[in-house]
């Protein structure tokens, strides 16, 4: 009976058009209600203390890095050092578009913004080679939802936050995942785009590679620094994006010379709006997360899912199909918000790793952007191309289907994840 009416409030409030924050705090309010009590002293006490968190400084920091990367002129160099080397293939601007979204996933952890800049810088040559655009639109989307898996990643912050999860452990395993899921776009492009007559770029000179390599030397640094900081202890996740400030800022300012002072101002302007967004809707489903347990839903989810506890393998596979369905109608963060207190002690009772589980459902998550009707990477990117919805999901199947596989795989093969863990940490 509570799940029912944590389910009806919730979606109740988000049908009538209340923001996801909002639409949460009146669902605890509802279960406050179920338990017999209403006081907002306690509402408004645990909104504070929800946001009251050290690791969710990280968030500013590296939304700030993203609009730092862009302005600067990092995103530019890191897509340019790729056309040198690879752009002279047979749809080697695909090659390109894979490489630019993993290496910038390893900087900004946005989906949205990676997506919106490669699309920009990439999808006006692609049209000129003959690329089919619908194709080359869905190559980039897929690949732009590389950025919440790989870290610094906003997603991986908001679970650990959540759910109590060491952030650092779950910066460390999303790298193998993030690198597969890029491998299974490059392994996908190459089949699908063997017969595709397009231009080619004229082959760089060894000097004009070396050239772009000096040039985007910089840019190609700054994930290196942050992750193996993060690696060798140098640095927290939280301290680790106020390094990729820095280093974006006096890059894109003083080495690139792109960056002008007068521009800093807008950009800390837009990144406190989106942190404001993210750290309120935290705020708010930690409120949620504490009501929940009180009214032992957990318990009641536990007890539909009991016939599959005994096998982990196989209650992960009911749980991401259960994400995939959940992340078709709704967005990344409200998923994110609301499954996770529900999810997390029916995986601890399981004996499945937390770690292993929170990278695992953030990239379901990250793919649920790409899945429509509600997928905003999806609508970023038909506003970047300038296609319909329609022709953008005909190109992107191959590569949801590829990613798709990815997950797949590693719920078959947690070790996956584990091992290359063990060794990072």
């Amino acid at each position: 009976m509570t799940v029912a009416i944590f389910a009806i409030s919730l979606f109740g409030a988000m049908a009538v058009g209340l923001p996801i924050a909002f639409a949460l705090l009146i669902c605890g309010a509802v279960l406050m209600v179920t338990q017999g009590q209403i006081d907002t002293t306690i509402l408004s006490q645990k909104l504070l203390e929800g946001a009251d968190s050290f690791p969710l400084l990280a968030i500013p920091f590296f939304m700030l890095a993203g609009e730092l990367m862009n302005a600067g002129g990092i995103s530019k160099r890191i897509v340019n050092f790729a056309l040198a080397w690879v752009g002279h293939f047979r749809g080697g601007l695909g090659i390109v578009a894979i490489f630019a979204c993993v290496v910038m996933a390893a900087i900004s952890g946005s989906a949205a913004a990676d997506t919106a800049a490669i699309g920009a810088l990439l999808i006006p040559m692609m049209r000129r080679a003959g690329y089919n655009i619908p194709r080359a639109s869905g190559l980039i989307a897929a690949g732009g939802v590389i950025a919440p898996v790989i870290p610094p990643s906003i997603g991986l912050i908001v679970f650990g936050v959540i759910a109590n999860v060491s952030i650092g452990k779950l910066f460390m395993a999303g790298i193998v995942p993030g690198l597969m899921m890029g491998l299974a776009l490059l392994v996908t492009w190459l089949w699908v785009a063997r017969k595709d007559q397009v231009a080619v770029l004229p082959k760089q000179n060894m000097a004009a590679r070396t050239r772009a390599g000096v040039d985007g030397v910089w840019a190609l640094l700054m994930p290196l620094g942050i992750i193996g900081g993060m690696k060798f202890g140098i640095f927290t996740p939280t301290e680790a994006g106020v390094a990729a400030c820095v280093y974006a800022f006096v890059v894109g300012a003083f080495i690139y010379r792109e960056l002008a002072l007068r521009q800093v101002y807008g950009l800390l302007v837009s990144a406190a709006k989106s942190t404001a967004v993210i750290v309120f809707l935290i705020a708010a489903a930690l409120v949620s997360a504490w009501l929940i347990t009180t009214s032992e839903v957990p318990q009641q989810v536990a007890a539909l899912l009991a016939p599959f506890t005994g096998n982990p393998t196989l209650l992960m596979f009911v749980i991401m199909l259960l994400v995939v369905i959940v992340g078709s109608a709704l967005d990344f963060a409200p998923t994110l918000m609301i499954l996770t207190p529900v999810l997390m002690p029916v995986v601890k009772e399981a004996g499945i790793d937390p770690v292993y589980f929170g990278v695992l459902f953030i990239m379901n998550n990250a793919i649920g952007l790409i899945t429509p009707p509600v997928g905003i990477v999806l609508n970023v990117m038909c506003g970047v191309s300038k296609i319909s919805m329609s022709e953008l999901m005909k190109g992107l199947w191959p590569f949801l289907w590829a990613e798709l596989a990815v997950l797949f795989l590693l719920v078959l093969f947690p070790s996956l994840v584990l091992v290359p863990l063990k060794w990072l940490t």
